[in-house]
């Protein structure tokens, strides 16, 4: 069941900077926003199923915390919270502010209810969630955004990373007192990554298999010591059902990142699995072109120095 449109942007607007991690997670579970424990100074769940393990039991939260208080929060996206999120990347010569300020400009990003900063430099920009329709979580790497829906998760102020040392939080940023907007996600995906429509598999048995929307929260359910080989079975379907590898590598990649794996990781383990399948096919199609650049560690493994205040509120 979806929680209350609006149960995260008040809880999230009205805590103090300085409020424990602990009290945050309460007013959340309170407000009927479902919560789980991640490691504190890291972004991957403690929980035994990762974020599919969570809850709005307060009896639960508070054992969760009591047990790790410096825990950080993470929330899973999409029906489950009510809030669905553009989360835009800084890392390497990859900067999604450029994508979401052109995104904005045709008007496919309007109505948030509030914006994030995050630790990496970049920022969280959350919608309500569509009622009575699935969301899926994307990935559009080249213009540093990612689409955190169903399938996914985030963390929320006053959660803290460690990277390098160096220890940066998230909180709000800007608060929208104008009305807010449910946001078309397919359509911005479309916008800022166009792809076409992979072929469809042959028979209904192989499409049961093959579900995309299946396979990506299978694989972002794996647990440490079965994720790469999760991710590289899944990959092995969709190859073995003919869907290009850069389709492959967009589908598989936010749910091998909210399973913990790194982007070098990812891109690895999705080529592997296209050369077991096909072994005759030539290098080029490969999810990582031999002109591309390097792959540079994921959204939940990079912690790069924070944006100035000023590009958010040229938003």
């Amino acid at each position: 069941m979806m929680a209350t449109v609006g149960a995260v942007a008040s809880v999230l607007t009205r805590m103090d900077g300085g409020s424990p991690l602990s009290a945050a997670a309460r007013e959340l579970a309170s407000a009927g926003v479902p919560v789980f424990p991640c490691f504190p100074g890291g972004k991957r769940p403690l929980t035994e199923h990762g974020f599919h393990h969570n809850t709005t039991d307060p009896g639960q939260v508070e054992a969760w915390w009591r047990q790790h208080p410096d825990a950080n929060i993470g929330v899973p996206t999409g029906a489950a919270s009510g809030v669905v999120v553009i989360d835009v990347d800084v890392h390497g010569p990859v900067d999604g502010f450029g994508a979401f300020e052109h995104a904005h400009r045709a008007g496919l990003v309007s109505g948030w209810q509030f914006v994030v900063s995050t630790p990496s430099g970049g920022m969280h920009a959350y919608y309500p969630a569509t009622l009575g329709e699935a969301q899926r979580s994307w990935q559009a790497a080249s213009a540093g955004i990612d689409f955190r829906g169903d399938g996914g998760y985030i963390l929320v102020p006053t959660s803290v990373v460690v990277s390098n040392g160096a220890a940066a939080g998230y909180r709000v940023r800007r608060i929208n007192t104008g009305p807010s907007s449910m946001l078309d996600s397919d359509r911005l995906r479309d916008f800022l990554d166009p792809r076409p429509t992979p072929r469809g598999p042959a028979s209904p048995d192989v499409a049961r298999e093959q579900d995309v929307s299946r396979l990506a929260v299978w694989v972002a359910s794996r647990g440490e010591g079965e994720r790469n080989r999760g991710l590289f079975w899944a990959a092995c379907r969709l190859a073995e059902n003919d869907v290009p590898a850069s389709d492959a590598l967009d589908v598989l990649s936010a749910a091998a990142s909210d399973a913990g794996l790194v982007e070098r990781e990812i891109t690895a383990t999705i080529r592997s699995a296209y050369r077991t399948a096909h072994p005759r096919t030539r290098d080029s199609s490969s999810p990582v072109q031999g002109s591309s650049p390097p792959a540079v560690d994921g959204w939940f493994a990079r912690d790069t120095t924070r944006r100035s205040p000023s590009r958010v509120r040229e938003l």
